[in-house]
């Protein structure tokens, strides 16, 4: 089904939201989320810049008496204050399964157990984050955030997720596209 005129809430899901100077909340101080669902209802996003020193997926693996892979497994990423049992992968859309999120033609999330078993076996996606916890926002709240300045959005691009250093993220997210958001938000001009 093809929609006329799409709204802005739909050019959301699958963006990133770059946090900026004039973020209020601490817990959002250098993030960067991607956007993984966008309504009329709310939003959901995962950070895909902050991995979690606490725990690693090897332990996961075998705490859910999986094997661990020989091969060096990626950081558990701390994907946002909400719900921080809860686990996610995200991951490039070239695998496959039957319980996952589309949310760009090349990237997916999933909270399956059969991804985790796939990672372990050797047969799961190639590049994914395993992510503890997300960000939500009820109706309205984040259109609100992005009005007062508290993140800067842009196309979401799998290369920084993926495969840019976690701590060039934040920086690179943005100056894909000429911003230079350690200083975003500190010059005021009028149109």
């Amino acid at each position: 089904m093809i929609k006329e005129n799409p709204s802005v809430i739909d050019t959301l899901t699958g963006s990133f939201l770059i946090s900026t100077q004039k973020m209020p909340d601490p817990r959002f101080e250098e993030q960067v989320i991607y956007i993984c669902a966008h309504s009329h209802e709310g939003a959901m996003g995962v950070a895909i810049n902050k991995p979690n020193p606490l725990f690693s997926l090897a332990e996961i693996l075998r705490g859910a008496n999986l094997p661990v892979p020989a091969d060096p497994l990626p950081p558990i990423y701390i994907g946002g204050p909400v719900e921080l049992e809860s686990a996610f992968i995200l991951y490039r859309s070239d695998y496959r399964t039957d319980y996952q999120l589309e949310i760009s033609p090349t990237i997916s999330l999933s909270r399956e157990t059969r991804v985790l078993e796939d990672i372990a076996r050797g047969k799961g996606p190639e590049k994914y984050l395993f992510l503890l916890g997300y960000a939500g926002w009820g109706p309205g709240q984040l259109e609100q955030e992005l009005v007062d300045d508290g993140w800067l959005m842009v196309p979401a691009d799998d290369h920084v997720i993926f495969d840019v250093p976690d701590e060039d993220k934040w920086r690179t997210a943005a100056m894909q596209y000429g911003i230079d958001i350690s200083v975003f938000g500190d010059v005021v001009g009028n149109a």
